[in-house]
């Protein structure tokens, strides 16, 4: 009886077990949702559903085709490859996979091996080999011609959604933002559910708009396929620098599970483990994205942060070094690369690499007190003085262009040499200006324009050589043609100035308001709104604003210290202001602003003959400066 009933029970469960499998994989079926989810933008997916057909049928060429092409719009081209070679293994046609091919080829960096197979497509697959050979002439560094190819093709196939995202890539890539915002804005009227058009629009909207507008579009394409590693990257990085790290380290996680090992969603750890001062975890992890990052100008400038916070000081002016090669105008770098070659010993060295900077009348007091340290290491102790003085007196000059020494016929012998590539005049008009030829420089810089009407860098160019000519109302119309097609820092900055220097304060003021909307962890922004507020008498605002912002850059900012002093001051905190005055006073103690800024708190405090003296001295350093003889009459 026991027997009986054990077998009865196996019986039943394998009943069960039979009634309650599922059912065998119907490879057709599994075919079809791939094509349908490919069609839907769900790449993931489409992969999924066609190897769940090459499970079930693995003889199925048609399925190892479509699994390649889903591995091609996920970006892995090693993989559609060996898909492609067993199609047809599995008996499908070459000749029909050539255009597969190209792509595939293109993805593992071989644009020549992918303009010859995209040449190999049949004519019915064209319109997919002229996206892949722009691609690849792109790539090559021949934007021009690319361009060509997709506008022949659109010429014929005007509602093509892929041609109209590659072309918008393209012009992105060249710097047009203008012509890729038309081009973005087709290909997602045309082609609503790819996540790469989607992606390409956030691309373009985070640069006319902001960190805040690009965000919703990085979300739609994600929406399409969760795991579209392009969206997840670049959502990720607008995370980040909109100051929501949690969110960005969650993308960051997810593109990893897309594309495991990825060297950007690495970097973008690294960034954020930096930030949060865990050194050897942001080692790790940038060493762990390896050299498909290595060359990026932001990796460079992480690598040697982190090896100058380790006190490795050759190593890290060596990265530095490879930066200020790459990008010779980046005076931040400079700077860096200065400290590092002058901690590391090398003080003729960092003499070098900062003589562009310290000639500048503009010359910030960091790079001028470097520059001084550096001379009184090579024994020249007067020398070193005059820089000290010049360190603390503060900056004397306004914000001028950063130009190279060649001469403008140099400039002007590379410029011819690549016609085709008309960013090599931005160094032409940067020559003249700095050589005092400002009316050629605006003539080129309007011929620049003309020729280049979406670039933003044409029209800063213009607005830069307008500043130059005192024609501050024009400048600002330039610059805000430029912030209209990318509205970052450096354009905010520019036209916020000229605006308010063309007596335009009230829409300087929402210039300013409208960039830190869309970023709002700016420093720079916030320490403009901050001196506005000072300005303005907005005291408690300008506590707040000032506060949040000396908390995050410490207590070596000059300029935030003397704005906090006043602020105090004019709330009637005497102590506090007094604690903050002395501070920039002691950074600084030739400069006027900081002279007055103390003066004011020692007056708010009580101490009338402290400010008496203090206030006389701000007046003698800066003896035109209305606010400063305004706050020494109020004093008596």
């Amino acid at each position: 009886m026991v027997a009986i009933g054990v077998l009865c029970l196996l019986i039943v469960g394998i009943a069960i077990a039979l009634a309650t499998r599922p059912p065998r994989p119907d490879a057709r079926r599994s075919l079809v949702d791939s094509l349908t989810t490919l069609a839907a933008g769900n790449y993931s997916a489409a992969r999924t559903n066609a190897q769940a057909a090459i499970k079930a049928a693995p003889t199925l060429g048609i399925a190892h085709a479509v699994l390649a092409r889903a591995y091609l719009e996920l970006g892995d081209g090693l993989a559609a490859e060996a898909e492609l070679a067993r199609a047809t293994d599995a008996g499908l046609p070459a000749d029909r996979l050539h255009q597969l091919q190209a792509h595939a080829r293109l993805l593992q960096g071989d644009p020549d091996g992918a303009i010859d197979e995209a040449t190999q497509a049949r004519p019915r697959y064209a319109g997919y080999a002229a996206r892949i050979q722009a691609r690849a002439l792109a790539s090559q560094g021949k934007p021009v011609e690319a361009q060509a190819v997709l506008r022949a093709l659109l010429e014929q196939v005007p509602n093509d959604g892929a041609a109209w995202t590659d072309l918008g890539r393209i012009r992105l890539t060249a710097g047009d933002v203008g012509g890729a915002s038309v081009a973005a804005a087709r290909a997602v009227t045309l082609a609503r559910g790819e996540p790469a058009a989607l992606t390409l629009q956030g691309e373009v909207v985070r640069s006319r708009y902001g960190l805040v507008a690009a965000l919703p579009w990085f979300e739609a394409a994600l929406q399409r396929d969760a795991y579209y590693h392009p969206a997840l990257i670049e959502y990720a990085a607008t995370l980040g620098e909109a100051g929501r790290n949690a969110d960005m380290l969650a993308a960051t996680r997810r593109a990893l599970l897309a594309r495991p090992g990825g060297s950007q969603a690495l970097y973008l750890q690294a960034v954020l483990a930096a930030r949060a001062g865990r050194i050897d975890l942001a080692r790790g992890l940038l060493q762990r994205a390896g050299g498909a990052v290595a060359g990026l100008p932001g990796a460079m400038l992480l690598s040697g942060s982190l090896d100058y916070a380790e006190g490795k000081f050759e190593q890290a002016a060596v990265t530095w070094r490879q930066l200020v090669a790459i990008q010779p105008l980046n005076v931040t770098a400079r700077r860096l690369l200065g400290e590092a070659l002058l901690r590391s010993g090398d003080a003729q060295a960092a003499l070098s690499v900062l003589r562009p900077i310290g000639l500048r009348a503009d010359a910030d007091s960091y790079a001028l007190t470097t520059i001084a340290r550096a001379f009184e290491a090579t024994g020249d102790t007067q020398t070193a003085a005059q820089f000290v003085d010049r360190a603390a007196g503060g900056r004397t000059a306004p914000a001028a262009i950063f130009a190279t020494d060649d001469s403008v016929g140099a400039l002007l012998a590379v410029a011819d040499a690549a016609s085709n590539d008309p960013t090599y005049v931005l160094g032409v008009i940067r020559g003249q200006i700095a050589r005092g030829d400002t009316a050629g420089a605006i003539a080129r810089a309007r011929a620049l324009v003309a020729a280049s009407p979406g670039a933003p860098a044409a029209q800063l160019a213009l607005g830069d050589a307008l500043v130059v000519a005192g024609r501050y109302a024009e400048a600002a119309g330039a610059y805000a043609r430029a912030a209209d097609l990318s509205f970052d820092e450096p354009t905010m900055l520019r036209l916020v100035d000229a605006l308010g220097r063309a007596g335009r304060a009230q829409d300087a003021a929402a210039s300013l308001a409208l960039y830190l909307s869309q970023n709002p962890q700016s420093l720079t922004g916030l320490r403009l709104l901050g001196h506005w507020q000072v300005a303005s008498g907005d005291w408690d605002k300008a506590i707040e604003t000032l506060e949040g912002v000396r908390r995050r850059v410490g207590n070596r900012d000059g300029g935030v210290l003397v704005d906090l002093a006043l602020a105090y001051a004019g709330s009637d905190d005497g102590a506090i202001a007094v604690r903050y005055g002395k501070a920039a006073y002691m950074l600084a103690p030739m400069s006027a602003a900081a002279t007055d800024a103390y003066g004011v708190a020692l007056a708010a405090h009580g101490n009338v003959d402290g400010a008496r003296q203090l206030l006389d001295k701000a007046v003698r350093l800066a003896p035109g400066d209305a606010a400063i003889a305004g706050h020494r009459r109020q004093l008596g």
